[in-house]
């Protein structure tokens, strides 16, 4: 970000852009991020991530989608350098991030879960002094700050304390400040985990603004609708494994009719699940909780044979709908369990 000056102090931090142009010269056109057989097994041996392989594009908001525990906030450290592999490759912006791992550093902006501002400063005073801390001289640490605050629609909280402000407005001023050095990828771990509807659909609008002007995302999340809603392509993990990956649509075409049918019961349900799978029309049925949950292969007469088995097995219905197929549906029909659990 650029502003006026006068005599010879430098706008730009020459060595950070510099570092990025370079690790930029050395990956594709295409490709920001490349994984193959990315894993990370803990002490205790705990795999967090077990054999992942990815690519994503640049200039395209790639989700990783899972419940808590599926492996994605580990990703996004090895990613970022953070989180040293245990097996495996990652070249982001075309730089490996186990053997060059200090130029991955300043080539990414990372906003976590946690609030890592400074609560002892005010907004434009975490922004100014990040860029400081960027190399950027003073006049124009202050001009990206002010240019920061407009973007990111903080001008009117400039002066306010960190320590007062809601979840929403901090997340989005840690967004401000991890674009600041205009990385090659921004990496979002559960970016609107927390915050209220109004919060979260003011941070999407801003992440769409950034994804027109071509930056690259990689974000994580459990919330279907925030996949379904940003994302191009979408990865679904569990357990530290890629179970699916695919476009919204695509993934959501591949339940077959596009249709799960809902049954909650009182009685066995696990039985009722293996009557209900033998049936022609499913493609398979699950519990989960007091429901089950069944994938719809062909409509015609189907939901009828659910119901006559759901009678001989003796169990007290309490409702049944048909929804229409989502990125929660798919995760279900490959895991059998809710996506928040």
């Amino acid at each position: 970000m650029k502003g006026s000056s006068t005599g010879s102090e430098p706008l730009d931090a020459e060595p950070v852009q510099a570092a990025i142009h370079a690790s930029r010269a050395e990956t594709t056109d295409a490709h920001v991020i490349v994984t193959a057989g990315l894993t990370k097994v803990y002490g205790g041996g705990v795999t967090a991530v077990d054999g992942l392989d990815l690519v994503v594009g640049k200039g395209e908001i790639f989700a990783l989608l899972g419940p808590n525990g599926a492996g994605k906030t580990t990703t996004v450290g090895m990613l970022t350098s953070r989180v040293v592999p245990t097996a495996g490759t990652a070249l982001v912006n075309g730089v490996d991030v186990v053997k060059d791992p200090a130029l991955v550093k300043v080539a990414v902006g990372v906003v976590s879960q946690p609030n890592t501002l400074d609560r002892r400063l005010t907004v434009w005073e975490n922004l100014y002094f990040h860029a400081r801390y960027f190399g950027f001289r003073n006049r124009a640490a202050r001009a990206a700050a002010d240019d920061l605050l407009e973007k990111f629609r903080l001008a009117a909280r400039a002066k306010a304390s960190i320590s007062t402000l809601s979840g929403g407005l901090a997340k989005r001023v840690m967004l401000a400040r991890a674009f600041l050095p205009r990385p090659a990828v921004l990496f979002l771990d559960e970016p609107t985990a927390g915050l209220d509807p109004q919060s979260r659909l003011a941070l999407w609008e801003i992440l769409g603004e950034l994804h027109a002007e071509g930056e690259t995302i990689l974000l994580t999340t459990h919330y279907m609708e925030e996949a379904e809603r940003l994302a191009q392509r979408v990865a679904i993990m569990d357990r530290g494994r890629l179970l699916a990956l695919d476009t919204p649509e695509r993934l959501r075409r591949s339940l077959a009719t596009g249709a799960m049918l809902v049954l909650k019961a009182e009685g066995d349900l696990d039985r009722l699940a293996h009557r209900v799978s033998a049936i022609g029309g499913v493609i398979e049925a699950t519990r989960a909780g007091d429901a089950l949950r069944i994938t719809l292969k062909d409509m015609d007469g189907t939901v009828a044979e659910v119901l006559a088995v759901t009678k001989q097995e003796g169990l007290f219905l309490h409702s049944l709908s048909l929804e229409e197929a989502s990125l929660e549906t798919v995760f279900i029909s490959l895991t059998g369990k809710e996506l928040r659990e």
